[in-house]
């Protein structure tokens, strides 16, 4: 009798055990039914860097600005032609253009020294030692973020990656790398200030997307971005520097989407391709520039001279030729005068990147 009621206990807990099993599913199971698409959505990397936030005292540039001025674009650069609007103060989007990243571009305006480590001539970063050019950057942005404080400014180095000669070299093509410690200090650098990096690339006789792949090992690093320097790209039999050289657009959109499939593959924070332009003839086919949904597009009018003639050009390439963000370069030895943040402010529309030679 003892084993019978053993034996009916045993099946008993059997029983309990398969039931048990039938209603509760394996745990891969329940993650595949009970996922939100927000948990398998890759989270967003953080940004790799910090703006400067504008100081206790700073006063917005449209509270500075009179009635007058806020109501009228600055003559000079209506000159350049096309429809006038109420300066945009803040507005860096180009009008009617609109940016589904989450780039530095988005919610920033970028402050940038230009140059190299190995020469004093192309610019303040071959001029100055790190941590001083360091200092020297963090000051210029701060103005920045003062006069608009909604769009605190982030420190930038744009570094020349591939410098234009006026000899074929040992490649033959009229460009030589700068030194690799030299990037790695200068992206090292940038990391421990929280700042961003452009790696300029100057063609020679070269192609976009060769210059684009030597250094994309630098390009993976988060806070690391392009800026194509088109002049420089010349035809066989030319000599950069000397020959006034061009860039097919079509050639700027293989690299656009190029580092946009770099951004996606490596999870990378969203990037921008930063696109100098100082005349008509250097940038071809630009209606073929275009942002994608990880990757903004920067024109940045690079020609030094006088100021109102400066303002013109850039409301001619930058204003009535938009493809997304405005870039301004300001040099400190060459332009008649340098213009300071408020004036560069009043530009439409707001550059997003200032850059300095």
């Amino acid at each position: 009798m003892k084993k019978f009621y053993l034996l009916l206990l045993a099946v008993f807990i059997m029983f309990l055990l398969a039931a048990c099993t039938e209603s509760s599913p394996t745990s891969s199971e329940h993650e595949g039914k009970d996922a939100s698409p927000e948990e398998e959505k890759k989270e967003e990397p953080d940004p790799p860097f910090k703006a400067l936030e504008p100081s206790e005292d700073a006063v917005p540039i449209d509270e500075r600005l009179s009635e007058e001025e806020q109501q009228h674009m600055p003559e000079a650069q209506a000159q350049g032609g096309g429809s006038k609007r109420s300066i945009p103060v803040g507005e860096t989007l180009a009008d009617g253009v609109e940016d589904p990243s989450d780039g530095p571009l988005k919610d920033h305006r970028l402050v940038a020294f230009y140059g190299t480590p190995e020469s004093e001539n192309m610019g303040i970063l071959g001029e100055l030692e790190p941590e001083e050019y360091m200092e020297r950057l963090k000051e210029q942005t701060q103005a920045y973020s003062d006069a608009d404080p909604e769009r605190p400014a982030v420190p930038t180095i744009e570094l020349i990656a591939t410098m234009a000669q006026n000899e074929p070299g040992p490649d033959g093509n009229y460009v030589r790398m700068t030194d690799e410690e030299n990037i790695d200090e200068y992206v090292e650098l940038a990391e421990e200030h929280d700042a961003l990096v452009m790696l300029d690339i100057q063609l020679g006789t070269d192609s976009v997307m060769n210059q684009v792949k030597m250094i994309e090992k630098w390009l993976k690093h988060p806070h690391v971005h392009l800026a194509i320097d088109t002049e420089f790209q010349v035809d066989e039999g030319e000599t950069p520097g000397e020959d006034l050289g061009q860039v097919d657009g079509a050639e700027v959109q293989e690299a656009v989407e190029y580092v946009s499939q770099l951004t996606e593959e490596n999870n990378l924070p969203d990037k921008f391709v930063f696109v100098h332009q100082f005349t008509d003839d250097v940038l071809t086919n630009r209606e073929a520039i275009q942002p994608t949904d990880n990757v903004e597009i920067a024109l940045n009018y690079d020609g030094w001279g006088d100021a109102n003639a400066k303002q013109s050009l850039y409301g001619n390439f930058v204003r009535n030729q938009a493809i997304q963000y405005g870039g301004f370069k300001i040099f400190y030895d060459k332009d008649q005068p340098v213009m300071d943040p408020e004036e560069v402010l009043k530009l439409d529309p707001n550059p997003a990147i200032i850059n300095y030679q």
